[in-house]
């Protein structure tokens, strides 16, 4: 009885859907977990900050005292100092995802419901875009800012962030990637038909700019200058996991963080548009689930991947959602876990 039950709601379900609409998608087999890929227990070291008393930084940035700025899930801005002390000194009533100080030292922020933000030093948070010709941003989710000022920012999906794994189900590209220039107060799209966007990064030099096609397991590169501007080219792809948030090194060097590994029943499903959309109707604790698993690359301009860094374990860092390299020391937030992890580079 409870079996015919569901079904009948699964019909009442396809019948009532209208918007979603899933198609097929391959993905390139997974690759092997050796050479570079080869697991390794190197997140393990990580020094553990504020456990069980923060929530959800999603990403990351250091002042030039060590102190550490990011945002939770309850859309508190948070700081934190080395010695372990814990102070929310504002909030967007959002979800605040990428943040990044400007040359001001006000600190830049991606909330995923607000737009595009600014906090000054008082802690007063602006509204600097939440819209883009008339139509508000559905998912603001990273930036970067050049040396002019201007910030290079994502707008993910057109699913809100509390519905994201619909766009995966989905497999269409949703994402877009804008400009915003503060002395002119006006945004430019830069490029679209991305799926899912996510981090971006800006070369050294500035003359491209990286983001991550969380669902396509790939990052492209958007150049900005030179004779290839205004194209774009895919950098690596067939990533062992789900690009998140990316950074760059004084060296010019990208760190990337996954989100997870790859998911062998998600792949095995995404050919099949009607299996997707029995899935969207199953409860969410029925749906693929991600491993517990802690995972950043560093590769070059180029996508040439350089190391890795890894906890298969999950129990230390897990969820992991940005990587940031300060003075030797990598700067490790998640969307979901309780914890700051600061691993010390060899």
């Amino acid at each position: 009885m409870k079996r015919i039950f569901f079904y009948i709601l699964l019909v009442l379900g396809f019948v009532s859907c209208r918007t979603f609409s899933p198609v097929a998608y391959v993905p390139p087999v997974k690759p092997e977990p050796i050479g570079v890929y080869e697991p390794n227990t190197e997140l393990q070291r990580s020094i553990l900050l504020a456990i069980g008393k923060v929530e959800g930084l999603e990403s990351l940035d250091v002042d030039n005292d060590g102190t550490i700025y990011g945002g939770d899930r309850d859309g508190r801005i948070i700081r934190i100092t080395l010695k372990g002390e814990i102070k929310a000194i504002a909030k967007t009533s959002g979800r605040p995802l990428g943040v990044q100080f400007d040359k001001a030292g006000n600190l830049i922020i991606a909330d995923a419901y607000k737009g595009l933000l600014s906090m000054d030093k008082s802690g007063k948070i602006t509204t600097l875009v939440s819209e883009y010709k008339g139509v508000p941003f559905r998912f603001t989710d990273d930036l970067d800012i050049a040396q002019d000022g201007k910030i290079y920012f994502s707008d993910a999906s057109i699913y809100e962030q509390k519905e994201y794994l619909y766009d995966l189900l989905e497999a269409r590209p949703y994402g877009r990637v804008f400009v915003y220039d503060p002395k002119t107060k006006e945004t430019e799209l830069l490029l679209d038909n991305l799926y899912f966007a996510n981090g971006i990064a800006l070369s050294k030099n500035e003359d491209y700019l990286l983001v991550n096609e969380t669902y396509r397991y790939r990052i492209t590169k958007l150049w900005l200058k030179g004779p290839k501007k205004g194209t774009s080219e895919v950098v690596i792809e067939n990533l062992p996991g789900f690009p998140d948030n990316i950074t760059r090194n004084e060296n010019g060097e990208f760190w990337v963080a996954l989100f997870t590994v790859r998911n062998d029943r998600m792949d095995h499903m995404h050919p099949s548009p009607a299996v997707k959309k029995m899935i969207y109707f199953l409860p969410k604790f029925l749906w693929p689930k991600a491993q517990p698993y802690g995972y950043a690359l560093k590769m070059d301009g180029n996508g040439k991947v350089l190391m890795t860094v890894q906890d298969p374990t999950g129990e230390h860092l897990k969820d992991i959602t940005s990587v940031l390299e300060k003075r030797r020391k990598l700067y490790i937030g998640s969307l979901y876990n309780d914890r700051i992890g600061i691993y010390v580079l060899p």
